[in-house]
């Protein structure tokens, strides 16, 4: 019989995701063999061994050391409950010594962190969670950290972007490993997608700062309702009584932004929501929001987004009726429908424009 292939979740130490160790069970922890996958010896290991709390509250027992990662030939490192927490020096030279020896390592989310601290993701490509990439690529500059993706295969080290990304990385693992039929197959078992077209950049809320310039203010409100015009940096200058070039500068030092940069993310903010939340045709959806045409609005998508808008709508679809929605007037002329407000974060570094 084929010896199994060794499997190991490096928990303990500050480094249990709750999600990320569900994530990797429903891989390795059950027989897949009728699906062409191999046999998998699964089980968690910490420098500690012992009862081992995840990041949701809950306590799993963890059987066996540091050493099994002599001899695993995937280590899993799922999400550290503290992205700030050093990691001990036995796990990390744990961890190189089986990168050495030829063991694929895969993190999820903030686990990326533990890699880098390792010296492991030094001069490769990275993922992890979105709102995370900027405390990344502060702490590690000698990573590539990329914001934008679900996952990043380097070869022998994987790393995956937040939450149910882990399942991504994942069946990437076994497609890439055991080719696209295991694959979709254990996709299908898992009822998830086998494979998800764009990155991270399609779930980041990237709303533009608010403006505390009372007659900007009045302004980008009325151009946030006539999106489907042509709103140039001369018209909204004449309705805000200041000339180009100051409305401009004030423009810039009041929002933190270009009035074009601005205008784009108000128009991809609309354009989202008539895709989730109504039936318009695209190239309706691309008029109202002020694309023009549907070419222009898929560069735009593709671009910010890494998604077409026609896979944004299946993505977000949202179950249209009464009680859902709010009509929204986009060009004085035809009524969409809209959800309400969407929820704001705060920009940061390393997150995708």
């Amino acid at each position: 019989m084929t010896a199994p292939v060794v499997v190991s979740v490096l928990a303990g130490n500050g480094t249990l995701g709750a999600f990320g160790l569900g994530s990797a069970s429903e891989v390795f922890g059950y027989d897949h063999t009728r699906f062409g996958l191999p046999r998998f010896d699964y089980a968690l290991v910490a420098e500690q061994p012992g009862p081992v709390r995840t990041d949701t509250g809950l306590t799993v027992l963890v059987e066996h050391g540091l050493d099994r990662l002599t001899v695993s030939d995937v280590v899993v490192v799922t999400a550290q409950h503290e992205a700030d927490r050093r990691c001990p020096p036995a796990v990390l030279a744990a961890l190189r010594a089986a990168h050495a020896r030829g063991a694929q390592l895969i993190s999820h989310c903030s686990g990326a962190f533990v890699l880098a601290e390792a010296g492991l993701l030094d001069g490769r490509r990275a993922a992890t969670h979105w709102r995370m990439a900027g405390e990344l690529a502060a702490r590690f500059p000698a990573v590539e950290v990329d914001p934008r993706v679900l996952y990043v295969d380097e070869g022998r080290v994987i790393t995956g972007a937040g939450t149910a990304a882990g399942v991504d990385t994942l069946l990437h693992w076994v497609r890439r490993e055991y080719g696209p039929g295991p694959a979709n197959a254990l996709a299908r078992e898992m009822v998830v997608p086998a494979h998800r077209d764009g990155g991270q950049a399609q779930y980041v809320d990237t709303p533009v700062p608010r403006c505390e310039d009372d007659l900007l203010g009045v302004v980008l409100a009325w151009a946030a309702e006539h999106l489907a015009e042509e709103l140039t940096v001369e018209s909204l200058a004449r309705r805000a009584l200041m000339s180009p070039r100051t409305f401009a500068r004030r423009f810039k030092a009041t929002t933190g932004t270009t009035p074009h940069a601005w205008l784009l993310g108000q128009r991809l903010a609309a354009a989202e929501t008539l895709l989730a939340d109504t039936d318009a045709p695209v190239e309706e959806v691309a008029r109202l929001a002020g694309f023009g045409t549907a070419a222009g609005m898929r560069e735009h998508f593709a671009r910010r987004r890494g998604i077409s808008p026609r896979a944004y709508r299946q993505a977000f679809r949202t179950r249209l009726g009464s009680g859902g929605a709010a009509a929204v007037q986009l060009d004085g002329h035809r009524a969409g429908r809209v959800r309400g407000h969407q929820a704001e974060v705060q920009p940061g570094v390393g997150q995708p424009a």
